[in-house]
């Protein structure tokens, strides 16, 4: 063990320490600490008061052990003693050791916050020292609210020493990033900033990082600031470096002070005093030209402080943005950084170059160096680098250089890494919309783009070079005649053919006259990679086929061959072998103008801004890419499940006008005109909610006309309808449209059908639904009566229903599930609501291997019921095999509100033995409603509105199930009302609001539920129009909790 010498002061410590050194395990280190601890103990409980020598030795042990990992649940009232000492060395063993071992939550924290209190106001500077860095290190809302006031008095009093200056305008600086709220603004504040003009530079270090910190949440407070900061800027700037002999770092004045200086200068915008903006513009100049001069010393220390200067000078310049003349040799001095050997110079010089860029005096300057940093992009070896040069190279984009650039980010595409392909994919796409000129090579760039890193490109990329082809006529064929020769390549990426088959589908007409390019030639084209392609690209492909039928009357057999195919009629996903048998259905039956109407070229889209910028904007977070704007998505959402999307509501990404002309005689023959329309509107197919089995699902839709056309499926049934845009602005809801009932309904405000509209009707009657898939030929069995009229009586149900409130209860805040099961018959629901109507799938399935036969569901209805609710249904068949399910179709429109709900009533017999089981049918009021987004000023507006008694409903009730916050709003949106954020002043109550919708009338309903998580309570209270309807909301909604 080697010697201890006298000077160390604490033998046993030291002696100590060397014997953990010396274990040779780690059960040796164990047992000798376990053995010191058991003798630390015993002291500190023996009869024999210790001196201030030994307390200070054995809490540095036990400081030691606790540092080696191991607990210390002793020591620390002698810790807290060894403040009160007088000793230098003990108080700062007793403070060291507070400040490792006590945490806020102590009993001992009172003792700790007197005993500190004492040393601040001893006026000794070492003591006001150790007490500072305590407070400072524990950083605790304990020590700032015990402290938070004192400090800034010792901060500005004229008699506190420098070295506690330092300390106190730290500790205050750490109390205010961790409680700013216990840290007050007052007559301090003003007298804090002149310490800027302290002579202790050490004092206004540590002055200005408060005085920063500060400055961003206060800036009138602190604007005085700004001259002193000059002041001392210039000061330091221009001396030499033996001016500040122990402020400077290798021959570099005060560089900590100078880049604190610079940074709180950016929190105020340039100076309006003329004299201060002077001297400030000579302060940058004098660090621009000191970067030019030869370095002092080759040391990597010097040139890293020298440049910290440089760069937070050029991100003032940047900041300030009024100088051209140094926002140009900003610029330069950078271009200077972009080629030298160390990296990390080379990034800086990027990241600010594409600051720089963004302003009207340097974007030129920064053009200057486009060779350079293309250079960078394809020889540098730090990938962060070369995502730095491409952000670059975006930001000096223009009309100039776009296809410049354009090009060379499409050639380092190729060789890419792959952590930043997607963000080049989305930069260039950005650029080639943006700046195009001619829009041909637009279509060429996007499609060059998919070639290149089609795995790349998401579905905003492909969905915009859609949009603006369709919305630009002169383009049109152009894009027909390039997708149609591209995908002539052996392999192609789906997203190509995602393109082609939209763009074909919608413009292979432009293109037919040509012998290379006829209409067989285009569907043999497409259906070649159908087997390739996944199950919602093979979705788009039907669609488009079905528009072939339309555009290519000759290949209509072709075509109608391969949908009646076993492979698509007989497919393993519903989605293609739905689309398969209604298109095939839809092309047996529909004359020439039917198809011409329904299938009518796509109108353009409101004219709208890339969402491919919000993506972008979106990977790289705010702030960080230029000429960037905020995008808004606005979506009106159906009741219970159906989503119907609105345009973006922002504004249009400005795209100047294409000098295309007369270049498409050129390369085609002629265009083959399309089939005439019944009318000359423009009709659109309404695009059912993603995942729903529907027509052209994969197609875009123009969204804005107040009118249209829309194809609703009723699983296998084919109707149409003419349907007006809501005019509500509703909420999503969780649930799925699972039927296909995306489509909005007739409603009362809508305006009567054209002949048109009457003629598709007749044409288009509702059809028997299909269980099973339809082997080849068979598509003419789809014709089939009407749906009768609902078997609805007036009585009673012969035996008790079954669980009755307890399964309205469960499907309250639902539309899909299990109603009843018992050992015989399950019984299973989907259903979807929109306004006042809906529409329910019943689903009989029997558990058993024998048949149920006689089998008789009923709707059983009282005369009141039967006034309110409309209920229409389908007779199902009456023998059910064993282990088979049959499906019953319930149509629903509300007249007007009701209380109870309709009973279904099955009658069968099962082994010579009759059954009869009735059940509640889940139709409940809140199934009609409407959500409704408003304001937090216009809900309580109408809150007050609906102040009669009659009109109020509450109810205050324990919880029956766990009070959480996501399952609360869960159950709220599934209720139907929409769920208002940041409209109640107590953010822990939940607000919503909607409509019920009923043939007669609307009601306006409001809804509050305020938790009391302690007492395990809801009170609930609804204000509606109507009372009735108060009272049924109510009632619905108390028995979710």
């Amino acid at each position: 063990m080697p010697a201890v010498s006298k000077g160390d002061g604490m033998r046993g410590l030291a002696v100590f320490i060397s014997d953990i050194r010396n274990c040779k395990s780690k059960e040796a280190e164990i047992k000798r600490i376990n053995k010191e601890l058991a003798n630390i103990r015993s002291k500190f409980k023996g009869d024999k008061a210790l001196d201030g020598y030994s307390k200070k030795k054995y809490v540095c042990k036990l400081l030691f052990i606790f540092l080696l990992g191991h607990d210390i649940d002793f020591g620390h009232m002698e810790a807290v003693n060894l403040l009160s000492s007088n000793r230098y060395t003990e108080k700062q063993i007793g403070y060291l050791f507070i400040s490792v071992l006590v945490n806020s939550n102590s009993e001992l924290i009172r003792l700790i916050n007197n005993a500190i209190k004492n040393d601040l106001a001893s006026r000794n500077p070492t003591f006001m020292g150790l007490a500072l860095h305590c407070i400072a290190n524990v950083g605790s809302r304990e020590m700032a609210e015990a402290f938070a006031g004192e400090i800034p008095k010792i901060l500005v009093a004229g008699d506190t020493m420098d070295s506690v200056k330092q300390s106190a305008a730290l500790c205050l600086l750490r109390l205010y990033r961790t409680s700013p709220d216990f840290v007050p603004m007052g007559d301090w504040t003003s007298r804090v900033v002149h310490l800027l003009n302290d002579q202790h530079l050490g004092v206004v270090t540590a002055a200005t990082s408060l005085i920063t910190t500060l400055a961003q949440k206060n800036p009138e407070e602190f604007k005085t600031s700004v001259s002193l900061a000059v002041s001392r800027l210039s000061r330091i700037v221009t001396s030499a470096s033996t001016d500040l002999q122990d402020y400077t770092y290798y021959f570099v004045p005060a560089p900590w002070l100078s880049v604190k200086l610079l940074r709180l200068l950016q929190c105020y915008p340039p100076p309006e005093d003329a004299a201060v903006r002077g001297r400030l513009t000579e302060c940058l100049e004098t660090i621009l030209n000191k970067a030019q001069e030869p370095p002092k010393s080759k040391k990597v220390q010097h040139s890293n402080a020298k440049n910290a200067v440089l760069f937070e000078a050029i991100s003032l310049i940047i900041h300030h943005d009024s100088e051209p003349n140094l926002l140009v040799r900003a610029c330069n001095q950078l271009g200077q950084f972009l080629q030298h050997r160390e990296t990390n110079l080379r990034y800086l010089a990027l990241e600010s170059m594409c600051t720089l860029a963004s302003s009207e005096f340097s974007h030129e300057a920064v053009k200057t160096h486009i060779e350079t940093v293309i250079n960078a992009l394809k020889t540098e070896r730090d990938v962060s680098v070369r995502q730095r040069a491409v952000d670059l190279l975006y930001a000096m984009c223009d009309r100039s250089n776009a296809q410049q650039i354009v090009a060379e980010m499409l050639n380092y595409l190729e060789t890419a890494d792959y952590s930043i392909r997607e963000e080049i994919v989305l930069k260039v796409a950005i650029l080639a919309e943006k700046y195009a000129v001619d829009y041909t090579w637009y279509v060429d760039t996007i499609l060059n783009l998919i070639r290149i890193a089609g795995d790349y490109v998401s579905e905003e990329v492909w969905y915009r070079v859609i949009q603006i082809v369709i919305n630009r006529d002169d383009v049109q064929g152009y894009a027909a005649k390039t997708v149609f020769e591209a995908l002539q390549a052996p392999a192609c990426h789906e997203n190509l053919v995602k393109v082609g088959g939209y763009i074909l589908g919608e413009f292979g007409n432009l293109i037919a006259g040509d012998p290379r390019s006829s209409p067989l030639i285009q569907f043999n084209l497409l259906h070649s990679k159908f087997h390739l392609c996944s199950v919602p690209t093979r979705a788009l492909l039907l669609s488009t086929y079905i528009k072939f039928v339309n555009l290519f009357p000759e290949i209509k057999t072709t075509i109608q061959d391969v949908l009646r195919s076993d492979s698509q009629l007989k497919n393993a996903d519903v989605e293609l072998q739905q689309r398969a048998v209604e298109y095939l259905r839809l092309s047996t039956i529909a004359s020439t103008d039917i198809l011409a109407t329904v299938l009518e070229e796509m109108p353009p889209f409101p004219e709208r801004e890339s969402s491919i910028l919000a993506k972008l904007k979106k990977k790289k977070g705010p702030g960080t890419v230029t000429d960037l704007e905020e995008i808004k998505k606005e979506r009106n959402s159906d009741v219970n499940g159906g989503t119907e999307s609105t345009p973006v509501n922002a504004s249009t990404v400005a795209l100047p006008d294409s000098p295309l002309q007369g270049s498409l005689a050129e390369l085609v023959t002629g265009p083959r005109p399309r089939p005439s329309r019944l009318n000359s509107s423009r009709l659109a197919i309404h695009n059912l909610q993603t995942g729903v089995p529907c027509l052209f699902k994969g197609f875009f839709t123009s969204e804005e006309h107040s009118g249209f056309w829309l194809i609703s499926l009723n699983t296998s049934l084919l109707s149409v309808c003419m349907a007006s845009e809501l005019n509500i602005q509703s909420t999503p809801s969780p649930s799925a449209d699972l039927l296909g009932l995306g489509a909005a309904p007739l409603t009362s405000s809508a305006p009567p059908p054209s002949s048109t509209g009457s003629l598709l009707v007749d044409v288009f009657s509702d059809s028997a639904s299909v269980v099973a898939p339809l082997a080849p030929g068979s598509e003419d069995n789809f014709a089939s009566p009407d749906l009768a009229s609902s078997e609805v009586v007036s009585e009673e149900p012969a035996d008790t229903v079954h669980d009755a409130d307890e399964l309205i209860h469960k499907f309250v805040c639902k539309n899909n599930g299990v109603l009843f099961e018992n050992q015989l018959l399950q019984i299973g629901l989907k259903s979807e609501f929109r306004q006042n109507l809906g529409r329910m799938f019943i689903f009989y399935g029997n558990k058993t291997s024998t048949q149920f036969l006689n089998f008789t569901p009923t709707l059983i209805c009282s005369d009141e019921l039967q006034s309110s609710l409309n209920l229409q249904t389908k007779p199902v068949d009456p023998t059910v095999d064993g282990g088979a399910q049959v499906q019953q179709v319930v149509n629903i429109e509300c007249i007007s509100d009701f209380m109870e709900a309709p009973i279904l009533n099955i009658q069968f017999r099962y082994g010579g033995t009759f059954q009869n089981i009735s059940v509640k049918l889940p139709i409940t009021l809140n199934k009609f409603f409407q959500p409704t987004e408003m304001a937090s000023q216009d809900f309580f507006q109408r809150w007050k509105q609906l102040s009669n008694p009659q009109q109020e409903m509450q109810n205050i009730f324990k919880a029956k199930h766990p009070m959480d916050t996501e399952i609360t709003k869960a159950k709220i949106i599934g209720f139907g009302s929409a769920l208002l954020e940041e409209v109640d002043p107590n953010p822990a109550n939940f607000v919503g609001a909607g409509i019920i919708h009923t043939k007669t009338t609307q009601i306006g309903c409001l809804l509050r539920l305020e938790p009391n998580l302690q007492a395990q309570m809801y009170r609930l209270t609804l204000r509606t129009s109507k009372e009735t309807v108060s009272q049924r909301l109510c009632e619905l909604l108390s028995e979710q909790f």
